[in-house]
């Protein structure tokens, strides 16, 4: 079981949307794929379920090339979609059957598939009926039909209320026992709780390539309260700072390069400046603001 990304590149028009990216997954587990709007990551989810050809480079999926084996491929990934297509005319049953033809999947699997998604209560009902956490549920009933070793989900989660997101947390987090799952989405909330690996694009480019636990451990981000207003350029003098956010009045965010203690020189560029600290806090960097510090919002 694997996935071999191998400097993949693409381009639209003159626009570059990847640069030689790559990155190999070999075991079961759950791949968050982050980065900024236009960053590529729905450009490179396409080429690894063979909708897009890339320009350079290739992916393997179960050592079978999107461009030499695309058949091959499709076989061995479930893919659902941001916009989850599905006939709401059709009822549930009705169309995985109809899924299932287009795979040539054993049509055993449909009810397996509806009892692993917790859809059969809901299974008689036409998919219009649905409500948008269940539609959810049924386009990844139609995604493992055919019992796929790789399953690539692009924003699954987007529109469902707390508990609908909860539930299908759990699911994908179930379905990671035996399979890959190559996860993209905005909340990071939800990547904390069910990625085992963060990959994030930036400018067509792979910039991180982390375990969440080793980001959960980095230290990284101080809230700072002054006296008196300073302009940003004055934290310039502290080379330990990579970047400060005023968050209003004279409280201010600093996230830091590294995970080194900086206080004693906060302390002493306060000083030189005759400036008071009225409050300085010391946290452990979120995957937020690891996601913020190495993207192009920085």
């Amino acid at each position: 079981m694997s996935v071999e990304v191998l400097a993949v590149e693409k381009y639209y028009g003159k626009q570059k949307a990847l640069d030689k990216v790559g990155f190999i997954i070999e075991k079961p587990q759950v791949v968050a794929l982050l980065g900024p709007n236009g960053a590529g990551k729905s450009t490179l989810m396409k080429i690894m379920t063979t909708y897009l050809r890339p320009d350079g480079g290739t992916v393997y999926v179960n050592g079978y090339s999107v461009t030499e084996n695309p058949m091959d491929v499709r076989k061995q990934v479930g893919y659902l979609p941001e916009h989850n297509p599905l006939y709401t005319d059709m009822y549930v049953f009705e169309y995985l059957e109809f899924i299932a033809g287009l795979y040539g999947a054993n049509k055993k699997n449909i009810r397996e598939a509806v009892e692993k998604t917790g859809l059969l209560a809901e299974s008689h009902k036409k998919i219009g009926r649905l409500s948008k956490g269940y539609r959810q549920r049924v386009g990844l009933s139609a995604a493992i039909l055919h019992n796929p070793s790789v399953l690539i989900l692009d924003e699954p989660t987007t529109g469902l209320d707390p508990n609908q997101v909860v539930e299908i947390r759990n699911l994908i987090k179930e379905l990671s026992h035996d399979k890959i799952i190559i996860l993209s989405t905005h909340i990071m909330q939800e990547v904390q709780k069910i990625a085992d690996r963060v990959l994030i694009l930036d400018r067509a480019q792979l910039i991180a390539d982390k375990p969440v636990e080793d980001i959960q451990q980095t230290s990284g981000i101080i809230l700072l309260e002054l006296d008196l207003k300073v302009e940003p350029a004055l934290f310039n003098e502290i080379k330990q700072i990579h970047r400060v956010e005023n968050l209003g009045g004279n409280t201010w965010e600093l996230l830091l390069k590294g995970n080194e203690d900086i206080r004693s020189a906060v302390f002493d560029w306060a000083v030189k400046h005759q400036l008071k600290i009225l409050r300085f806090e010391m946290k452990n960097t979120d995957l937020e603001n690891y996601f913020r510090k190495h993207t192009s919002s920085k």
